[in-house]
């Protein structure tokens, strides 16, 4: 049984490496990269609403598009990595049935183990996804509240 296992990760490193470096290195990269960029750009805009004056737009319009900027790549990235990693799984399980058929061999440990390993894509993909949904409900909440309070201030109301 060990030896089946051993016989079928030597053939996926030997002709599928490519496939097995693109997931790791490729979908993870693009996922870590699209998480950093998802939280840089919520960090700035929250810092941006501190440090904004809503006196310094004269229509709510300006107002609404000042604060709404660059909102939208938080947005693609919650809605996108799940995709991304959907993609390495993909992958994955092709490297996987690569592997079985080059090997002529159906043993079930090496079968679960590199369908275990391709599902790591999708795990990344929705961790990445979740926290940037989560990032962009919030900044829309803020942002349609700051609206409201310029709306209520430019029509002379007590806020």
């Amino acid at each position: 049984m060990r030896f089946g296992v051993i016989k079928f990760l030597l053939i996926t490193e030997g002709h599928m490496n490519g496939i097995t470096l693109a997931v790791d290195y490729g979908v993870m990269g693009v996922l870590a990269l699209m998480s950093i960029i998802a939280v840089a750009v919520a960090v700035e805009r929250f810092s941006y609403f501190r440090k904004i004056r809503h006196d310094s737009f004269k229509t709510v319009q300006a107002y609404e598009s000042a604060l709404t900027k660059r909102v939208y790549i938080v947005a693609t990235v919650g809605t996108n990595a799940p995709y991304v990693g959907l993609l390495g799984t993909v992958l994955g399980i092709m490297q996987t049935f690569y592997a079985i058929g080059i090997s002529g061999s159906a043993d079930v440990e090496a079968i679960m183990t590199g369908l275990a390993m391709s599902l790591k894509a999708t795990a990344a993909g929705l961790v990445t996804a979740i926290p940037a949904v989560i990032l962009y409900n919030i900044l829309i909440r803020k942002i349609n509240e700051m609206i409201l309070h310029k709306e209520a201030i430019n029509a002379g109301e007590e806020f």
